[in-house]
């Protein structure tokens, strides 16, 4: 991820209208965010306008995503974004809308705070998580980077008391990412993939 060639050839390649709308994928501990905050870094220097949303930000409660009688790895994939709603309420309205109004949930009360958030006129428009080539998300980006490392890596990086339990990574984490990688084939699909 030192190399930052590419990306610099994305932001050099935005319009001086309008907004672009850049994709981060990869699975879980691919260095996203780590990417994400080097990447502030560049567009702070350069002088581009542009946010960061993270779509972990935006899932639904546990009562939508655990224990719905699906198996996990559906309830991770199909159930932990409410996909239909954001598609309409905050994909399809990123180019265009000056504000959107947005439920970003809260963990330790298992609720949403909603909240207003105001888009540059011009500039970069980053969309930072998982599964986001999707195919209701997929046709939304103008670019997609793709952050391939492979699941030893991303298992190493996970906290100690993270790692013991083993079960829900392969009933859960490891089958949805097994079905997004085949169905989806985000690394092909993607404008750059950078092996991290």
């Amino acid at each position: 991820m030192e190399n930052h060639d590419d990306l610099r050839g994305i932001i050099s390649a935005i319009p001086s209208q309008g907004r672009t709308i850049l994709g981060i994928d990869g699975l879980s501990r691919s260095g996203k965010t780590t990417f994400v905050e080097q990447l502030n870094e560049i567009l702070k220097k350069e002088g581009i306008a542009y946010h960061i949303f993270h779509i972990d930000d935006h899932i639904v409660e546990r009562n939508q995503r655990y224990h719905t009688g699906s198996e996990e790895w559906y309830e991770y994939f199909h159930l932990q974004w409410d996909v239909q709603w954001l598609s309409e309420n905050f994909f399809e309205r990123l180019t265009h809308d000056k504000q959107l109004n947005l439920p970003f949930y809260d963990s330790h009360m298992d609720n949403h705070d909603w909240k207003t958030v105001t888009l540059p006129k011009t500039g970069l428009i980053i969309v930072e998580g998982v599964f986001l080539q999707r195919k209701e998300w997929k046709g939304f980006y103008h670019h997609i980077i793709f952050l391939d490392c492979p699941r030893e890596k991303r298992f190493m990086r996970e906290a100690e008391t993270t790692k013991q339990n083993l079960e829900k990574f392969e009933k859960r984490y490891w089958k949805a990412e097994d079905y997004y990688m085949d169905t989806f084939c985000p690394v092909d699909s993607a404008d750059i993939v950078l092996k991290t």
